[in-house]
């Protein structure tokens, strides 16, 4: 059905006209978690004076300049977050696009034509100019079709932003974790160097009181076993601290420079000793993840108003303003000027099931979308937790650890001595040289835990989510 008028009155109907939402209305769904962290048991207590974790930037949390740099090269190369920034752009453009279907197109088009009947004498030429310019099929978003198809690209494109967030949080902690990991190893490495000496030293001396017949054979036999274990262990950690060096390459970009990688673990030292201050479960909310979640939620809140639109009229209107002579000096003269405005009308009446299909599928989209938000803050949840409840027995585990290692040191010095005198075989040295050797790695590990688990905190409660990069 076409509506016709004059093009001021339909200008004037677009302008006054303002389109509803038939979206519903959108309220951040509950928590699926309790409002307060865990707290007592193996948690550590909250303590009132202690920074905001949240609001700490990583530069400030991180205190090694090795590291540091280190992270500025990933940041500027890696890959994924280069992924990451174009899904950006491309969620920022197809924005745009959608956006623009909700202001007319203007264009302006012209024509010049010249013609000579046949009958006419050759002198006689006809010529005609035309010029016109306005805007065709402007849909009246009086339903809020247009208006709900914008929204969720906009929230699309917000969702975009907060997974670029994500990507940059996720990428900083592989990149200080995998530094440490290799720190890590690297100490390994010297502890099962040592101990291969030592146990070269036993073997030795095992085979030559074996061949003198003041030792048995198994007494030979268990110091070889100690010595190709040890063997064996330093063979592996070179492979993995090659492959340690090839995944720091990977989240870096680039080839990480000799002088930034780590030579030594040590006792630690290289992020800030912070525990969280007196935070609830609602910070979670502004975790990048949980937010981009969110922003997939609204948007799909938006397409059920596009679907529910899509089951009432479009209007969409067309105004031109156009000048028409046969001498082009005459264009713009008086009387050549003329206008025409016109409005399309369609309703759907039977599609098949089509659009009931459409708003189906987006109230089913929208469905989705809230579990993942909801599962997205159960995730946030359970990782906080976790880093809290490692935090809370980490300090108790390294102490315990430690003076595990002293006394066993302390057992293979009086051992030996106490062979030395004749008063043990020196199968009691050798058991007490394995154990000081696995007390010592295990040391080492202790360390890593507690040193990724301050980086896991820090990344769970956000990273520093609240500062600028």
């Amino acid at each position: 059905m076409l509506i016709r008028s004059s093009l001021p009155f339909v200008l004037v109907c677009s302008t006054a006209l303002a389109g509803c939402s038939m979206a519903p209305t959108y309220v951040r769904p509950e928590m699926p978690v309790p409002t307060e962290l865990p707290a007592g048991g193996v948690y550590p207590p909250a303590a009132s004076d202690a920074p905001d974790i949240t609001r700490i930037g990583w530069r400030d949390f991180f205190t090694d300049p090795r590291l540091v740099q280190l992270i500025d090269t990933g940041l500027e190369n890696n890959r994924d977050l280069r992924i990451a920034a174009a899904n950006v752009m491309q969620a920022r453009a197809q924005y745009r696009v959608q956006r623009a279907d909700r202001v007319p197109s203007v264009g302006v088009s012209g024509v010049a034509s010249r013609s000579q009947p046949i009958t006419s004498s050759p002198n006689v030429s006809l010529e005609n100019y035309a010029l016109q310019g306005g805007f065709s099929a402007f849909e009246l978003d009086l339903f809020g079709r247009v208006a709900n198809l914008s929204r969720a690209a906009q929230e699309q494109f917000f969702a975009s932003e907060e997974a670029q967030r994500a990507t940059r949080i996720s990428l900083i902690a592989e990149i200080a974790s995998a530094w440490l990991q290799m720190a890590a190893d690297q100490d390994q490495l010297r502890i099962s160097q040592n101990a291969l000496t030592s146990f070269q030293e036993s073997l030795r001396l095992s085979e030559a009181r074996f061949r003198i017949g003041v030792a048995s054979e198994l007494e030979a036999r268990q110091a070889e076993t100690a010595f190709q274990s040890a063997r064996a262990d330093i063979a592996a950690l070179k492979s993995q601290i090659a492959q340690d060096r090839n995944a720091i390459n990977l989240l870096v970009g680039t080839q990480a420079p000799a002088d930034l990688l780590p030579d030594a673990l040590g006792t630690g030292g290289y992020t800030l000793d912070a525990l969280p201050g007196e935070i609830d479960s609602r910070v979670l909310l502004q975790r990048p993840d949980v937010l981009q979640a969110e922003h997939q939620l609204i948007a799909e809140n938006a397409n059920i108003g596009a679907a529910r639109a899509a089951f009432f009229p479009n209007i969409s209107l067309t105004g031109l303003l156009g000048t028409a002579s046969n001498a082009l000096g005459g264009l713009f003269g008086s009387g050549s000027f003329s206008s025409s405005a016109e409005g399309a009308l369609a309703l759907p009446i039977f599609d098949g099931g089509r659009n009931k299909g459409n708003l189906d599928f987006a109230k089913a989209s929208r469905e989705l979308a809230l579990a993942n938000y909801e599962k997205a803050i159960q995730t946030a949840f359970r990782e906080v937790a976790d880093a809290l409840a490692q935090r809370g027995t980490i300090d108790e585990q390294l102490a315990a650890q430690s003076d595990r290692t002293v006394a066993a040191e302390t057992t293979l010095r009086l051992s030996e001595a106490r062979f030395e005198a004749g008063v043990d075989s020196y199968l009691v040295a050798l058991d007490a040289q394995r154990t000081a050797y696995s007390s010592q790695q295990q040391l080492v590990d202790t360390r890593l835990a507690r040193a990724l688990n301050l980086i896991n905190l820090y990344r769970s409660l956000g990273g520093g989510m609240s500062t600028t990069p």
